[in-house]
């Protein structure tokens, strides 16, 4: 059975957005599209300070059957990342 977390706002692309404290807001993408992408290999990040508008890439994730880009679900400034993507994607 799968678990949909209700705190969390999702998009037509799979991304998900959490509204945190503060105005900020923390952004992945869904277990549904993890396991369509399969093994995932590499994630680009974007850089802390970045801006981007909804709907634009700020990123992508690479598996071994493809790149997909990954949209901004709002606009905003980047605050922060996880850069434990860089070796553990």
């Amino acid at each position: 059975m799968t678990h949909i977390p209700e705190n969390l706002k999702y998009t037509s692309d799979s991304e998900w957005v959490e509204t945190r404290n503060g105005g900020k807001v923390r952004v992945g993408i869904t277990d549904f599209a993890q396991s369509k992408l399969g093994d995932i290999v590499f994630v680009q990040l974007c850089a802390v300070g970045d801006r981007f508008e909804a709907g634009e890439s700020f990123g992508s994730v690479e598996s071994v059957k493809s790149v997909t880009d990954v949209y901004a679900p709002v606009t905003g400034e980047v605050t922060a990342r996880n850069d434990r993507l860089s070796d553990e994607p």
